[in-house]
């Protein structure tokens, strides 16, 4: 298993550098960009001029005619089905969901019954998307391209989660509860335009960068946990340099008429994951959205 994925030489996109894009023109959606590489992404596309929309808990910049902040507690699954069908998606040209936690070291349960790594980090974006993809960026003029969803998680590195028990309800390890939300984030880039029709899907594996991502399991704060991410700062690049890399392969040419592609944090193109099939990826959205039902019903 390779954690940034094995690159595909046979694929080469070509995005413009940062210093030549001009996103005056551009709308984007940050779901997650309240913190971490989500916010790096939506001030990296805002300072290029585009207009952004973050959506998340608490909002750590401030609010401008071309940045807006949706509050939403996306633990919550009835929450995220409601701002599925409520966000302006007519308008997006680009859905950007980094949002995500990992799994706690004891097992977490939201109130609706869902092991809160899964809600979060997954099954909030299932649910969002089936409110959105329908209608992301229709209302863009006929010339537009198609309208694109990028999905943060770890792609290509080879996991498939366990379908057997999506929700860990049995024998619950942390990591094997991470690798859940892993495995569906990667078949909604393989399966999207299959199930949720509409936009272009791509995945991004930004491998290890210094972010809050992993205090859900070390303790936010504790010493463990600074001393992660200390190691973590001086081994990869910073929010900033990933956005600066990432923000031009959003709205790159070469993606036009293409889907499921996924990506290195140097926008190479990775493989997919072996064993993610259409009848092991179809299998496991039919159990996603069995849960998601569950939890909303």
């Amino acid at each position: 298993m390779r954690l940034n994925g094995a690159v595909d030489r046979t694929t080469n996109i070509e995005a413009p550098s940062v210093e030549q894009l001009d996103l005056t023109s551009k709308r984007v959606l940050v779901v997650g960009g309240t913190g971490g590489l989500g916010r790096a992404v939506a001030q990296q596309s805002l300072a290029l001029g585009a207009k952004v929309t973050v959506v998340g808990r608490t909002f750590r910049d401030h609010p401008t005619d071309r940045l807006t902040f949706v509050q939403a507690d996306l633990s919550s699954m009835r929450e995220a089905v409601r701002l599925g069908r409520e966000l302006p998606a007519e308008t997006y040209d680009v859905a950007f969901f980094s949002l995500g936690i990992m799994a706690a070291k004891t097992r977490e349960e939201t109130a609706e019954g869902i092991e809160r790594d899964l809600a979060v980090s997954y099954l909030s974006r299932l649910a969002l998307l089936q409110g959105l993809g329908p209608r992301l960026g229709t209302a863009r003029p006929d010339s537009a391209p198609q309208a694109r969803v990028f999905i943060m998680g770890a792609p290509g590195a080879g996991n498939t989660g366990r379908l057997e028990d999506l929700n860990s309800e049995h024998g619950y390890k942390p990591m094997a509860a991470h690798m859940n939300t892993v495995a569906g984030n990667e078949i909604l880039v393989l399966a999207g335009n299959r199930r949720l029709p509409g936009p272009a899907y791509f995945g991004l594996n930004p491998g290890l960068i210094k972010t809050d991502i992993r205090s859900n399991y070390l303790g936010e704060g504790s010493l463990l946990h600074r001393l992660a991410e200390a190691v973590v700062g001086l081994a990869g690049p910073s929010p900033q340099t990933y956005a600066a890399r990432i923000v031009p392969l959003l709205f790159a040419d070469d993606l036009n008429g293409r889907t499921a592609l996924m990506f290195n944090n140097k926008a190479q193109v990775i493989r997919p994951s072996a064993g993610l099939d259409t009848h092991y990826t179809d299998r496991f959205l039919d159990a996603s959205e069995t849960l998601l039902h569950r939890a909303t019903r």
